[in-house]
C-alpha cells in the first residue's frame, strides 16, 4: 500500500506527464483544459462538459471541435486533461475538507488545554 506521500507524488507525476509531456495538443492548450479556464469556442463548451457534466458530452461537440481544426490525437489528450483535471479538484478538496475535519476534531482538545492554562 502506497503512503499519503508516495501517494500525492504520483499523483503530481501524472498531471505533470499529461500537461507537459509530449504530446500532439500544445502543452499551453493542455494546461488550460487540466485547469477548465481560458478556453475558447467550442472546446470551452466540450471540455466544460467533460469536465462537469459529462453524460452531456455529445457527437457535435466533438464535430464542433473538429471542424475548428482540432485532430482526433489532440482532442484525446484535451479530453483526458479536463477529466484529470477535475479529478484533481476534487482531490485536493477533499483533502482539504479532511484536513479541516482534522483540526475540528483537536479544536475542543486544544480550548480545554488553553483553558487549564491560563
Amino acid at each position: 500500500m502506497l503512503t499519503e506521500d508516495r501517494k500525492r507524488a504520483a499523483y503530481r507525476a501524472l498531471q505533470d506527464r499529461i500537461v507537459t509531456g509530449e504530446g500532439r495538443a500544445s502543452p499551453e492548450q493542455r494546461a488550460r483544459a487540466f485547469g477548465n479556464a481560458g478556453l475558447s469556442p467550442p472546446l470551452d463548451g466540450l471540455l466544460g462538459k467533460v469536465a462537469t457534466r459529462p453524460t452531456q458530452v455529445t457527437d457535435a461537440d466533438f464535430t464542433a471541435a473538429r471542424a475548428a481544426g482540432f485532430d482526433e490525437d489532440e482532442l484525446f489528450e484535451l479530453v483526458i486533461c479536463a477529466a484529470v483535471g477535475q479529478s484533481a479538484r476534487l482531490y485536493d478538496a477533499s483533502n482539504s475538507a479532511e484536513a479541516g475535519r482534522v483540526a475540528d476534531a483537536f479544536r475542543p482538545l486544544r480550548q480545554v488545554r488553553a483553558q487549564a492554562n491560563s
